[in-house]
């Protein structure tokens, strides 16, 4: 299957079907990439959707109707291909349907189609999780965009909407702990530093702020809007050269987990013949 590529005349932006995975985001008048190139060095995504779960599950699994079901990290809708459904030159739309291969895994009736839409210099990024059973769907889902850093990493910050004190919950063994430590902002920015990032991500289950702007050298790189999801991950790892910026609705289990997905902790249920919509923005400068 063929990548998907949509233009105006600031942006270009590329979609491969295999997860529906933004690989490119690029500006004309600059020609300069903003995603990041999935070197498998560091890491060998760009920009991987997360459904319909965020993070891990205990033991990767869950249970339900009394039968176990395995679910690894992240979900299943990044390792298979999207039908594309819409195209135009600035919007396109995909779609994944329960097949007898998401059946193994998840034992649902659902779609979940994306939309990438491109207006001036903002990429929006829409979620639509479609209820197609005869019972209620317990899903999360998540973006997890990796933005190029090509410069030295000290030469960013993350500027934050809201002057916060960032309450991050650490992991254990994949698994979101009872611990948590605080990060004070600095004139609402976190300086990049990998030193921050040695234990893995970091996880926010609650912030003020519904938008972060990546700053190089104190001027403004991408600007990345979540107003519709309630969670938050940021992650690197050591000496590679990119930042993840993930807006999430849920979040990895919890180390007292109980296993059944209704009663995860962050989760999101979409009734019969109903459907849940959420949307996230990159804005570049």
């Amino acid at each position: 299957m063929m990548n998907t590529t949509l233009s105006n005349s600031k942006l270009s932006a590329v979609i491969n079907p295999l997860g529906a995975e933004l690989i490119s985001l690029r500006s004309l008048a600059k020609n300069k990439e903003y995603i990041w190139e999935g070197n498998p060095t560091f890491w060998g995504k760009h920009s991987p959707v997360l459904f319909p779960i965020v993070g891990t599950l205990k033991n990767n699994s869950f249970h339900y109707n009394d039968k176990d079901y395995e679910l690894l990290r992240h979900g299943l809708a990044r390792s298979l291909n999207f039908h594309l459904i819409t195209k135009s030159e600035t919007q396109c739309v995909f779609s994944l349907e329960a097949s007898e291969e998401t059946n193994k895994a998840f034992p649902f009736a659902f779609e979940l189609q994306i939309s990438y839409t491109l207006v001036n210099t903002t990429l929006t990024i829409g979620y639509k999780v479609i209820n197609k059973d005869n019972v209620a769907i317990p899903f999360s889902i998540g973006a997890h965009p990796a933005f190029a850093l090509p410069n030295a990493f000290e030469n960013y910050s993350l500027q934050f909407s809201q002057q916060e004190t960032l309450e991050c919950f650490t992991l254990e063994n994949d698994l979101i702990g009872n611990n948590t430590y605080n990060i004070e902002l600095d004139n609402q920015k976190l300086p990049l530093t990998y030193s921050t990032f040695e234990n893995d991500a970091l996880i926010f289950k609650t912030l003020q702020s519904k938008e972060i702007t990546i700053l190089e050298k104190n001027e403004p790189l991408l600007k990345v809007a979540f107003p519709d999801f309630n969670n938050l991950g940021l992650w690197t790892k050591v000496n590679a050269p990119f930042i993840c910026i993930e807006p999430w609705l849920g979040y990895s289990d919890t180390i007292n987990t109980s296993g059944n997905l209704f009663e995860k902790e962050g989760i999101q249920v979409v009734a019969m013949n109903e459907s849940f919509e959420c949307e996230f923005s990159i804005e570049v400068f």
